[in-house]
């Protein structure tokens, strides 16, 4: 009943506010002291003193982008890596391997205006296209473990979608693409003084490079503020995202994305992705005495129906969840250069999943007699996260400044089954060999963890600094990892994931050059994997070692050079047996050593800019012996901007110029051997912005 008359009043409010109505980053120092982040401390601050591993793409760079897809925008990021799968699909790779498998999602936290796109025990690897990326203000991304006040999820990094400041707007965008694709955007809003409101939408239509992989999509989001007689200050929205994609499975064979016979088919002409995703939240702002109080309450709800293709049997998923929570925080200027804050973030969310597969099985007479056609899962879940925390910076110096926090974080999990405990099929039948799925009996699991930080930062001079950090990420095992479980497991006995990092970094900033050199050492603990006889463990310690390049330089007045350079080193770190192997010091599979992004950039008399951008993926192996790999792929991109007046503007993307054949992704499993998503050939993206108020 609280659940329900809180969501209530959240729609509510918003709908009574709304009653009245019925950078690209340059280089040089002044235009870094000029971003602003809120990743960090979840209110917005100037980046040049931010003490952390953060990366912003500014609205300025992600309108020249005009991605189709969110990997063309992170790739420009350093310490990001993850490869794009079919449609709007992807793994991510923050400072880490591409990571797969039930909870790998559960290694990163991606948000939209600071509210996880997802719950914290119910991620999905693919969770980024439940943002309404098209539209943002700004693509924020912190590498390595979260601040205190971002938890569970927060492992190797984390995405914050921004979405723009409501008021006055007035934009149509209409984008034509190869195969008849095509994409809109559209936005509208007025600023009333003391209420502003915007509407944002995005469609996309898209037949896809492949057989039978279309993709249609589209994208709301509502923004308002508004400032009521006591000063109190509300800023908050919905977003409804809708995906309805075709997809297309891997490609099989030594070198297959090279076949003009296999590149664009598709073997699994019958997998699909439905997915739903929205959400509501009202930000309550309020300054009494030194305080400065923030209190976000939100309502989500998520829901996902798909085949998995690229498992035997392809059985479907249907899967949701719907959260009810808010966030707190206090801030105080304790004078002497010195701040603390503190806060306390509670989430309430009901989840369910349903795993069936329609069809008998295909294949060996071993696989034929352990996947049974019927019901696989049928349990629903319901979490209950809270955390508190505290955060305090002081300088200690002239030069030197000090910032230290703790996050202390509890997640319970209540599940109850549907279906027969055990392993057997939906009729209560053991298969010969041994039903894949297993289900466990009800029961309740609780996770605790507490997350500190501690970071020193030291000014050299005006323009160049050095910052120390070191922190723990931590994230509890989600509910598939749990509750899904396979073979004879019937328990899965887990602890939460710990990964404890150390990094420094220098970085700075003249009138022509920034820079930022960042290193870093990670291990991680307790790490989820599933074994050979498809149990969930603790199994598997890894350590991950990297350096990352960043910088900008002003060539001449119209010439600019930017980039991003990355060596990482991914490997396990204790005795595991794969394959046959112990795979101890072995690297893991699909972590590249190098990769990176360069762009040049030219403008001309501030109406015409053009970027020619180079992309580099490094080799990889593509299993943990080791003995399986991809040797990577070099992409050339050419973007086009002309602005004809202050009404309308122009732009032409080339993407993969030189048509290169490469893979998006590359796998192997013992089953099929080589694996690949292929990559899209020479392609060519048109449109035009109208901005008609």
């Amino acid at each position: 009943m609280m659940r329900k008359l809180l969501v209530s009043s959240i729609a509510t409010a918003t709908a009574m506010i709304a009653a009245p109505a019925i950078g690209q980053s340059q280089s040089g120092i002044q235009a870094i002291e000029e971003i602003e982040v809120f990743s960090t401390n979840r209110r917005t601050e100037g980046l040049a003193d931010v003490n952390a591993a953060v990366s912003v793409i500014g609205e300025e760079e992600l309108d020249l982008i005009a991605h189709t897809h969110y990997q063309e925008a992170l790739a420009r990021i350093p310490g990001v890596s993850g490869n794009r799968n079919n449609g709007q699909e992807s793994l991510m790779a923050i400072r880490s391997p591409v990571l797969t498998g039930n909870g790998a999602c559960g290694a990163f936290l991606v948000a939209e205006n600071g509210i996880p796109v997802r719950s914290a025990g119910f991620c999905n690897v693919n969770e980024m296209f439940d943002t309404h990326s098209e539209n943002a203000a700004g693509i924020e991304v912190v590498r390595g473990p979260g601040s205190v006040f971002w938890g569970s999820n927060a492992l190797h990094g984390l995405v914050n979608v921004v979405l723009p400041s409501p008021g006055d707007v007035g934009e149509f965008t209409l984008e034509g693409g190869p195969r008849g694709s095509s994409r809109i955007k559209a936005s509208y809003g007025q600023d009333y003084g003391n209420f502003a409101q915007s509407l944002y939408i995005t469609g996309v239509n898209e037949e896809g490079y492949r057989d039978d992989s279309g993709v249609d999509q589209q994208k709301v989001s509502w923004l308002y503020e508004y400032t009521l007689d006591n000063g109190i200050k509300m800023d908050g929205g919905f977003s409804y995202l809708n995906l309805n994609q075709e997809t297309a499975g891997y490609v099989v064979g030594d070198g297959g994305y090279k076949d003009t016979t296999m590149r664009d088919t598709n073997p699994n002409p019958e997998a699909y992705r439905d997915s739903v995703n929205s959400r509501i939240w009202t930000r309550f702002t309020m300054e009494s005495g030194d305080w400065e109080y923030v209190l976000t309450p939100y309502f989500r709800e998520v829901n996902m129906n798909f085949i998995q293709h690229f498992l035997p049997g392809t059985p479907i998923e249907d899967t949701e969840h719907r959260s009810l929570g808010f966030q707190f925080a206090a801030y105080r200027d304790l004078g002497n250069d010195s701040t603390f804050s503190y806060g306390l973030d509670v989430e309430s969310t009901d989840g369910n999943l349903f795993q069936s597969q329609p069809n008998p099985t295909q294949g060996s007479f071993f696989l034929r007699n352990t996947l049974p056609q019927g019901a696989h899962y049928d349990y629903e879940v319901e979490a209950r996260q809270i955390a508190l925390f505290a955060n305090y910076e002081t300088a200690l110096s002239d030069n030197w400044r000090l910032s230290i926090g703790a996050r202390a974080e509890k997640m319970e999990y209540d599940y109850d089954n549907k279906m027969l405990d055990g392993r057997t099929d939906d009729q209560g039948v053991a298969c010969r060999f041994g039903c894949r799925y297993s289900r466990p009996g009800d029961r309740n699991d609780t996770f605790e963890d507490i997350s500190p930080k501690i970071g020193l930062s030291y000014q050299l001079n005006n323009n160049n600094s050095l910052q120390l950090r070191a922190q723990r990420g931590i994230r509890a095992p989600q509910a598939t990892e749990l509750y899904r479980l396979q073979g004879s497991q019937t328990v899965a006995d887990l602890d939460s994931v710990e990964l404890d990092s150390y990094e420094f970094a220098f970085q700075g900033a003249n009138s022509d050059l920034d820079y930022s050199v960042t290193g870093y050492f990670m291990q991680k603990e307790n790490e989820i994997l599933r074994d050979s006889s498809r149990t969930n463990l603790n199994g598997s310690d890894t350590e991950h070692v990297g350096v990352e390049l960043s910088a900008g330089y002003n060539l001449s007045d119209n010439l600019s050079l930017r980039g991003v350079i990355n060596y990482a080193h991914h490997t396990y770190e204790n005795d595991l047996i794969s394959g046959g192997q112990n795979i101890n010091g072995n690297r893991i599979d699909t972590a590249p050593d190098t990769f990176g992004n360069i762009r040049l950039s030219y403008r001309a008399n501030g109406n015409l800019r053009t970027e020619l951008e180079w992309a580099h993926m490094g080799e990889y192996y593509t299993n943990p012996e080791n003995t399986a790999g991809y040797g990577g792929h070099d992409l050339v991109n050419l973007r086009t901007q002309y602005t004809v007046n202050d009404d309308l503007s122009l732009y032409i993307n080339i993407m993969n110029l030189t048509d290169q054949k490469y893979a998006e992704r590359a796998d192997w499993t013992t089953f099929t051997g080589d694996r690949y998503f292929p990559g899209e050939p020479a392609r060519i993206f048109a449109g035009f912005t109208w901005k008609y108020r």
